[in-house]
C-alpha cells in the first residue's frame, strides 16, 4: 500500500493529466465547430443525444454543474441556432423541456465528423488499444465522481 503522501500525488497527478487533456481536447473541438459556437454547446448537445431529450433547463444545468442562468444563456443560443426548441413542461407551467431537433442532432454529428482528421493522426501517435484500455478506468472515475457530488 502507498503512503498517504504517494497516492495524493499520484491522484493529484492523474486529475492534473485529465484536466490538461479536457483542456486540450475542448480547444480542438471548438476549432471545428462553426463561428459563434462553443464546447458548451456541443456538450450540451452531445448530453441529449446521449441521455435523450426532454430535460429541464435546471436538470442540465445540474448535469453540467453550473447555475442555471449560465444554462439559460446556453440554450438561449442553441435555441436562436435552431437546434433545441424550448417547450413548456407539460407537469410544470412555470418551467421549460429542451427538446433536440433534427438540425441540432446533425450539428453535433457533423463536429464530430469534423473531429475525424485529427482523431486519424491521434491513433498514429496513441494505440487505440491503450485508449480501450483506459476507458474503463476513466468511467469508473467518473461514476465515483458523479456518486460523491450527490453526498
Amino acid at each position: 500500500m502507498s503512503k498517504p503522501d504517494d497516492t495524493n500525488t499520484l491522484y493529484f497527478a492523474f486529475f492534473n493529466e485529465v484536466a490538461i487533456v479536457s483542456q486540450l481536447s475542448g480547444r480542438l473541438l471548438e476549432s471545428k465547430l462553426p463561428e459563434g459556437f462553443l464546447v458548451s454547446h456541443f456538450a450540451v448537445l452531445n448530453h441529449l443525444v446521449k441521455l435523450g431529450d426532454g430535460r429541464t433547463p435546471l436538470a442540465i444545468a445540474r448535469a453540467f454543474q453550473v447555475p442555471k442562468a449560465t444554462m439559460t444563456h446556453t440554450l438561449a443560443g442553441l435555441a436562436d441556432g435552431g437546434l433545441v426548441r424550448l417547450v413548456p413542461n407539460p407537469e410544470d407551467g412555470r418551467s421549460k423541456r429542451v427538446m433536440l431537433t433534427d438540425k441540432g442532432r446533425r450539428f453535433r454529428d457533423q463536429a464530430i465528423a469534423r473531429l475525424k482528421p485529427e482523431l486519424e493522426r491521434m491513433a498514429q501517435h496513441v494505440d487505440a488499444r491503450a485508449i480501450a484500455a483506459a476507458l474503463p478506468l476513466l468511467a469508473e472515475m467518473r461514476s465515483y465522481l458523479d456518486a460523491a457530488r450527490e453526498e
